[in-house]
């Protein structure tokens, strides 16, 4: 008798399950720097937190996912199949500084932190490294606080702005004139739209209103400009704003929005409108001797005197 074959049919509940391991890969794909789980959350809204954990821990047993942990918690990333191959073959203590540096995620790891995590010789240590760097699994970061210290972090990581200092940083050098700019253009969206709302001739509250503008929008106007070599994001420009601010010609308001409303925070949004100060200030405050916290103390003769003030000196040369 010849056997007969039977095809079993497939369980609806492995199907979901490779289906939803399927979506979660690819939601990692689209942010190659890691997915917490509420970004798995919003995307899979019906799947409940156990299902979840279960998928999540399954594709971790694969070796599909790697685990980081950050300020915002934890991270799920998409493991780089390109390092995992390169570090076949490679001995034990290889492998070892490889996973502390892999810990240390994107604030990097100095190399005496590493020597005392891995308990090896500082010869051993900085040989490894320089195997781990010609491999281009890892490399190494100068950190703007400290000029002589380097950092090391896998290849493929995006450096902490406490590392690099974000946007207003280039080689450890600080972009004062860039930032300037910034403030310039920040300040000239906010007053052009107040320009408008006053010429609206509305009512004084509605001008008043319309004259306020998201960081969003803010952000978008300086992105369009294309004056930024590098990527802004809106964390940047409320840093910009927030200097304006300061300088007292920018007010800021905040007000509830509905949930996932771009720009919102919380159920919170900051509202930014350009100002112009009620009264011009005196002449006697526009000089140093005006906002001189040690006005008192100054005195011809003293260690601090009219004569040597370099700030005054400045005003008097401007």
């Amino acid at each position: 008798m010849a056997d007969v074959k039977v095809k079993k049919e497939s369980d609806p509940a492995d199907v979901a399950a490779i289906e939803t391991r399927s979506k979660i890969k690819e939601l990692c794909q689209q942010f190659p720097h890691g997915i917490t789980d509420q970004v798995i959350q919003n995307d899979m809204p019906h799947l409940e937190a156990q299902q979840r954990a279960m998928v999540l821990n399954k594709l971790l047993s694969l070796g599909h996912l790697d685990l980081l942990k950050n300020s915002s918690g934890l991270l799920y990333r998409m493991k780089d199949a390109q390092s995992a191959s390169k570090m076949k073959g490679s001995d034990n203590q290889e492998k070892l500084v490889y996973q502390i540096i892999e810990d240390a995620g994107n604030k990097g790891i100095w190399t005496r932190d590493i020597r005392f995590k891995c308990n090896l010789p500082l010869t051993e240590v900085n040989k490894i490294l320089k195997n781990l760097e010609s491999k281009k699994l890892i490399k190494a970061v100068k950190s703007v606080a400290a000029s002589k210290k380097k950092v090391y972090m896998l290849y493929n990581v995006q450096p902490d702005r406490s590392v690099t200092g974000g946007a207003w940083y280039s080689d450890q050098d600080f972009e004062s004139e860039f930032v300037e700019v910034l403030n310039q253009q920040c300040f000239k969206f906010l007053q052009s739209k107040a320009e408008v709302a006053r010429d609206s001739k509305q009512s004084p509250m509605i001008q008043r209103n319309s004259s306020f503008a998201t960081s969003h929008e803010v952000w978008k106007y300086i992105c369009e400009l294309g004056i930024s070599k590098v990527d802004l994001s809106m964390e940047d420009i409320e840093t910009i704003l927030s200097t304006l601010i300061y300088d007292g010609k920018v007010e800021m308001t905040i007000i509830a929005a509905k949930e996932g409303t771009v720009g919102s925070v919380d159920g919170q949004m900051k509202l930014y409108r350009g100002v112009n100060p009620v009264i011009q200030p005196t002449g006697l405050v526009k000089t140093p001797c005006g906002l001189c916290p040690v006005f008192d103390e100054c005195h011809e003769g003293g260690e601090i005197s009219p004569s040597r003030c370099i700030y005054m000196t400045e005003w008097l040369n401007f």
